[in-house]
């Protein structure tokens, strides 16, 4: 039986029950960000539990409940996944099978996705970091309220009242940074300020509402051109290293991850234009702040898999 460890946050908890001669039994399997949890409850009791990470080769395996009945019989539990959504569990006693909550299913995680949760780096740790999402869970919250505080703010005022209040909040929270030492705006705080800044300047100088939409698309491609001249020159120490921070894995090239974020830039801000030009104000708005979310991380998607080492290197001899 596994050793019991501190859950982190669940996403979801999925019920097995199922019923023995004089028992009932239930297993309670919880999806959390740091992996699997199992638990198995006799007659209300729990007498056994498991726990598989969220990455790593031992995070695909299927999770072993046992314990011994009043009656002296060995109860041994079979718990998995059968799907990216779906548990099930095998219900076995002295070793025959007397349950299972999913007939005919095999209990295994899918094949494409086990081949990727179990990758290793060459030093044999999970290629999957949960724990880089976990340090950065402040700085990533802090990046979707300021994302919903602009939307809100634009549908109440204006475009350009919107950029500044982005643009103050961006300063203020550089400002708190220097008091607290918890990491509000993570890596790329500097370089986010400056983008806010520009915004906001743009807005500013331009009272006309197809000028300030624009801003996206002029915007964009100074932060392109910010994260190539990071992956082309300074191979990704800067821009390149900061964003890694926000993404859970530690096989990532810097130098590869900036020189694609630099071209998912120029087509977002491609994209950008072309919406400006051919719809309202109303649909643009709604684009900039969750539309171009799908567009972005399909790319951005990409871009990782790029960016990941393609497996372990060759140690010189």
């Amino acid at each position: 039986m596994a050793t019991k460890s501190a859950p982190g946050p669940r996403f979801w908890r999925y019920a097995r029950p199922f019923a023995l001669p004089g028992h009932d039994g239930l297993v309670l399997v919880d999806s959390r960000l740091d992996g699997l949890y199992s638990t198995l409850l006799v007659d209300g009791a729990e007498v056994a539990h498991d726990h598989t990470p969220a990455a790593g080769a031992d995070a695909i395996r299927n999770h072993r409940l046992s314990a011994t009945l009043p009656d002296g019989r060995e109860l041994a539990v079979e718990a998995g996944y059968i799907s990216m959504v779906n548990v099930a569990i095998a219900v076995r006693v002295d070793g025959e099978l007397v349950h299972e909550s999913h007939p005919g299913r095999t209990i295994a995680f899918p094949a494409r996705a086990a081949r990727w949760i179990s990758q290793q780096t060459a030093t044999g740790k999970p290629a999957y970091d949960i724990d880089k999402l976990r340090r950065n869970k402040v700085p990533i919250l802090v990046d979707v309220a300021t994302g919903l505080l602009f939307f809100v703010v634009a549908k109440l005022t204006d475009l350009k009242t919107a950029a500044l209040v982005g643009a103050a909040v961006g300063v203020a929270l550089l400002v708190v940074q220097r008091f607290v030492k918890t990491d509000l705006i993570g890596g790329l705080a500097l370089f986010g300020i400056v983008m806010l800044l520009i915004s906001a300047g743009f807005a500013m100088l331009f009272e006309d509402d197809e000028m300030i939409k624009q801003r996206s698309t002029i915007v964009g491609l100074i932060g392109a051109a910010c994260f190539l001249f990071d992956g082309l020159v300074l191979k990704g120490r800067r821009l390149g290293h900061g964003l890694g921070r926000y993404m859970a894995y530690s096989d990532l090239d810097d130098q590869r991850l900036a020189i694609g974020m630099g071209l998912v830039g120029i087509v977002m801000a491609s994209a950008n234009s072309l919406v400006v030009r051919l719809f309202s104000t109303d649909v643009w708005l709604f684009y900039t702040t969750f539309g171009d979310v799908a567009l972005s991380v399909g790319m951005i998607l990409l871009v990782v898999r790029w960016a990941r080492h393609p497996g372990p290197r060759p140690v010189a001899a």
